[in-house]
């Protein structure tokens, strides 16, 4: 299911991609217009690109589940998801350049992502060749059907408001790292609301990390907010990018070092952060 997924999302016009360091090209102007094309965008995703995603949701998630009695290793929900992505990223017209594919080492890391935007998700599904898992809160897994999607898909949730419950799930996060499975993560917590801005850190994901004693893998996303706007019913056509940088090693590390690590996993990203 997710074979024709491995380019598909990430092919782009040669013309848009921009030189390395530099921004990426996708009209920072019409961000900022409100103007007659704006509107009309935000009329076409209500109507068109918002329907066909609600309904991709519904199908692939009611597949996922049903197929999760059948594959408990995750592999069938994970194919669902990236082929869910795909159909996103193609009915919204957003377009991804990936650069750094060779910087993934082998074995079990953990992705350290900045989250501008809820496009994030389907991009890293649809782009990173990994079957990884996401960190959530736990809160999520209490929702109907997407509850049961995470926990069926082998999502891992952890406890972020009652500090002995927090340590107990980061404890159990870290377990299930060590035994294998990468995972993904967004260290400022959730969406940043203010373009340009990447939020403060928490200093839990880097917890974790040290106590799964596995290399932590730096991701910066652009472009992901022009083609979603926080906040907004708002899927429009766009570039973007997703920039993987080289691992950083968390072997031999202690807790004492967990704001070092913090702070060069938040420097490396903000070295390509648009």
């Amino acid at each position: 299911m997710a074979a024709p997924l491995q380019t598909d999302p990430v092919q782009t016009n040669p013309g848009l991609h921009p030189k390395p360091g530099k921004a990426v090209s996708s009209g920072p102007a019409r961000t900022r217009s409100r103007g007659f094309w704006y509107w009309l965008s935000y009329l076409r995703s209500l109507v068109f690109t918002d329907n066909l995603i609600y309904l991709y949701t519904a199908v692939l998630a009611t597949i996922s589940i049903a197929g999760s009695f059948f594959d408990r290793n995750g592999r069938w929900q994970h194919g669902c998801a990236r082929l869910w992505s795909w159909l996103i990223l193609k009915t919204s017209g957003i377009r991804v350049r990936v650069e750094g594919l060779d910087n993934l080492p082998r074995g079990t890391v953990i992705f350290c992502v900045n989250h501008p935007s809820a496009a994030d998700i389907p991009i890293l599904l649809a782009c990173l060749p990994v079957q990884f898992r996401f960190l959530a809160k736990r809160e999520l897994f209490q929702l109907p059907f997407l509850g049961w999607f995470l926990r069926r898909a082998g999502h891992i949730a952890v406890e972020r408001s009652r500090p002995h419950e927090a340590r107990q799930s980061f404890e159990e996060a870290a377990q299930r790292i060590r035994q294998g499975t990468p995972v993904v993560l967004f260290p400022e917590g959730h969406r940043s609301r203010s373009a340009g801005e990447m939020l403060p850190f928490k200093t839990g994901s880097f917890h974790l990390a040290i106590r799964a004693g596995v290399p932590i893998v730096p991701v910066t996303l652009n472009g992901t907010r022009h083609v979603h706007e926080p906040d907004t019913l708002h899927m429009r056509s766009g570039q973007t990018e997703m920039i993987i940088h080289p691992p950083i090693a968390t072997a031999g590390l202690t807790r004492d070092d967990v704001q070092a690590l913090s702070d060069r996993v938040r420097e490396v990203l903000l070295s390509r952060f648009v």
